[in-house]
């Protein structure tokens, strides 16, 4: 069993330990946010932090994870509600972020 925190949420993960985590917070978790864009861990669309450094979602095995916490862009929070950068997103209708 794989124990994690994501967003500031326990979690557990009892599947396959080679699964990206990309996978588990799209697919498992239901978040958004992060994308998948070439796959490689090049364009940075699948962005998350992993203990406060940006990471590589689509190239970190779930394996890797354990005792780790994980905050994706739904987590940021502004002094006022939503942070300035997803304030800006909503305004621009921006589809992700990474590839500039």
């Amino acid at each position: 069993m794989i124990r994690f925190k994501l967003n500031g949420y326990e979690q557990s993960f009892d599947g396959n330990p080679n699964m990206p985590l990309l996978w588990y917070v799209r697919d498992i978790a239901g978040l958004s946010g992060t994308k998948f864009g070439c796959g490689m861990g090049l364009c940075g669309a699948c962005t998350v932090h992993r203990n406060g450094k940006a990471v590589r979602s689509c190239s970190i095995p779930m394996s890797t994870v354990a005792g780790q916490e994980i905050v994706t862009i739904e987590a940021i929070r502004g002094p006022h509600g939503l942070h300035p950068v997803q304030i800006a997103w909503i305004e621009n209708a921006a589809p992700q972020c990474g590839y500039c």
